[in-house]
C-alpha cells in the first residue's frame, strides 16, 4: 500500500512532517492551502479514517499508525485555542 508523508506549517510557525499510510490525504488537503486548525484536525482525522479502513480492508486489521497521526494532529490542534490556519507545504510523493 503506498504511503504519505505531509508536511505542514502550524499557526505558530513550526513545521511537522505527519504520516499517513494511504495517499488517501490527497483527497482531503492540497498543497499550498490553507486550514483553520479546526478544519485542518477534522480533515486529517477523516483521512485518517478512510486511510485505516483501506488498510483493514486489505489486511484485515485497522492500522495504529493512522490513528496515532490523527491522534497527534487533534492534540497539537488543541493548543490553538484562538485559531489561526495551517498551511499543507508538501504531500509525498505527489500524485
Amino acid at each position: 500500500m503506498p504511503e504519505a508523508t505531509f508536511r505542514v506549517r502550524w499557526p505558530d510557525g513550526s513545521t511537522e512532517a505527519c504520516y499517513s499510510p494511504s495517499l488517501v490525504v490527497h483527497d482531503h488537503l492540497a498543497v499550498g492551502s490553507e486550514y483553520p486548525v479546526a478544519d485542518f484536525s477534522a480533515r486529517v482525522t477523516a483521512a485518517m479514517d478512510e486511510a485505516s479502513e483501506r488498510v483493514r480492508a486489505r489486511y484485515g486489521m485497522a492500522c495504529t499508525s493512522a490513528a496515532a497521526t490523527a491522534a497527534g494532529v487533534r492534540s497539537r490542534a488543541s493548543a490553538f485555542t484562538t485559531g489561526g490556519v495551517v498551511r499543507v507545504l508538501s504531500i509525498e510523493p505527489p500524485l
